[in-house]
C-alpha cells in the first residue's frame, strides 16, 4: 500500500478594508517542490479571505494527501478543528443560536478536507515564518486594485 503524499500548505488572506478588495495567497511545499497559489475578489472580508485561502490549497491537491494546512488565522484552525462539529451538529448555528457566518465557504473547505488526512496548524503572522511571510505576500498581491484614469 502506498503512503499518500505528504504536503505543506502556508496558506493568508488579506483585505485592503473590511469589508474591501482582498485577497488570498498559498504556498505548496511537497517532496522538495513548491507551488504558489493567488488571488482575490474586489468586495470581500478578511475572514472570507482567509477561508478562501486554505480552500484553495486542498483545491490543488490532485490526490488525497497528508497536508499540514499552516495559517495565521484562529479562525479558520479553530473553526476547523473546534467550531464546525457544533455547528453542524446545531444545523449551521452558532453557539449564539445565529446562522454560522461564512457558511458556504465553510462547508466547502469542510468537504475539501475530508477527501485528505489534513492537520491544522496556527502560526503567528508577521513573525518572521518564511511560509507565512510569502503567503502573506501572495495575499497582498492578489488583492484586485482600483483601476485609475
Amino acid at each position: 500500500m502506498t503512503q499518500k503524499p505528504a504536503v505543506d500548505a502556508f496558506t493568508d488572506g488579506a483585505c485592503s478594508g473590511n469589508p474591501g478588495p482582498g485577497g488570498w495567497g498559498v504556498v505548496l511545499r511537497s517532496n522538495g517542490h513548491e507551488k504558489e497559489l493567488f488571488g482575490g475578489e474586489a468586495e470581500t472580508t478578511n475572514q472570507r479571505m482567509e477561508l478562501t485561502a486554505a480552500i484553495e490549497a486542498l483545491k490543488a491537491l490532485r490526490k488525497p494527501c497528508r497536508v499540514t494546512i499552516h495559517s495565521d488565522s484562529r479562525y479558520v484552525v479553530q473553526g476547523m478543528t473546534e467550531w464546525i462539529h457544533n455547528w453542524k451538529r446545531k444545523g449551521w448555528k452558532n453557539a449564539g443560536r445565529q446562522p454560522v457566518a461564512n457558511r458556504d465557504l465553510w462547508e466547502e473547505l469542510d468537504r475539501l478536507a475530508s477527501q485528505h488526512e489534513v492537520r491544522w496548524q496556527w502560526v503567528k503572522g508577521h513573525a518572521g515564518h518564511a511560509g507565512n511571510e510569502r503567503a502573506d505576500e501572495l495575499a497582498r498581491k492578489g488583492i484586485p486594485r482600483k483601476r485609475t484614469g
